[in-house]
C-alpha cells in the first residue's frame, strides 16, 4: 500500500481511501497526500476537515477520485 500512497502523493489529487481504525471500525474518507515519512502518512480529511495521520498497515483501499460531468439533456 505504501508504494500506492506515494503514487497519489506525487500526483497531488484527492483520493478515496478505505481506513480501519484502531478500534477496528471501517471509514472511507476522501483525503489529499501532504507528507509520507516511515509507517505513516499525513493527509487532509475531508470528512473530519482537518490534517490527519494515518497508517500504513491501515489502508484497506486508495481509488482516484473521478468526478462525473453532468449529462444534460439536448435541446428540442
Amino acid at each position: 500500500m505504501q508504494t500506492q500512497v506515494l503514487k497519489y502523493f506525487k500526483i497531488g489529487e484527492p483520493i478515496n481511501m478505505m481506513y480501519m481504525a484502531a478500534d477496528g471500525s471501517i471509514t472511507k474518507r476522501r483525503i489529499k497526500i501532504i507528507k509520507v515519512s516511515g509507517n505513516s502518512f499525513q493527509a487532509y480529511c475531508y470528512l473530519r476537515r482537518e490534517k490527519r495521520t494515518f497508517k500504513f498497515e491501515n489502508v484497506l483501499s486508495l481509488l482516484p477520485v473521478h468526478i462525473r460531468e453532468r449529462k444534460t439533456p439536448a435541446v428540442v
